[in-house]
């Protein structure tokens, strides 16, 4: 199942279920909401930006890797693929694929990949992500 989603979020929308992270986190990418996705992230989270890229740390620096990759403008599009929920502490992926995505001179950015990421219910009930690797999951 491709799980194309379109639906603007709120920072007040962070899920209290953990298999719907991911939903609403590309509903926010495909809305252009760079609030909403920073509000899915812990303090001191740890983001991959991009293939073979080294990891980022802390939300001034997922800002500004999440700036870029709205910047291209492409529409993402996921099937997700498994969750194992432990405790306070959720493993997830999904196959993901942007279309339309264009970099600052206009040339396409097809982006595709494989997803590992971990996130962590806070004491709100909420989950947020604590390690996001788009690219990390084998596949």
């Amino acid at each position: 199942m491709s799980i194309t989603v379109v639906t603007p979020v709120g920072p007040a929308d962070v899920s209290t279920e953990p298999h719907l992270l991911n939903r609403l986190w590309a509903d926010a990418f495909n809305a252009g909401d760079l609030d909403a996705l920073m509000s899915m992230y812990e303090p001191d989270a740890v983001l991959v930006p991009g293939p073979g890229a080294e990891p980022v740390r802390g939300l001034q620096a997922i800002r500004a890797a999440l700036t870029w990759f709205l910047g291209l403008g492409g529409t993402l599009h996921f099937t997700p693929r498994h969750w194992l929920v432990e405790g306070d502490l959720v493993m997830s992926s999904i196959a993901f694929e942007m279309h339309g995505g264009h970099d600052a001179d206009g040339n396409p950015v097809p982006l595709s990949g494989v997803t590992a990421e971990v996130a962590r219910r806070g004491p709100d009930g909420s989950w947020r992500y604590v390690i996001d690797h788009p690219f990390g999951g084998a596949s």
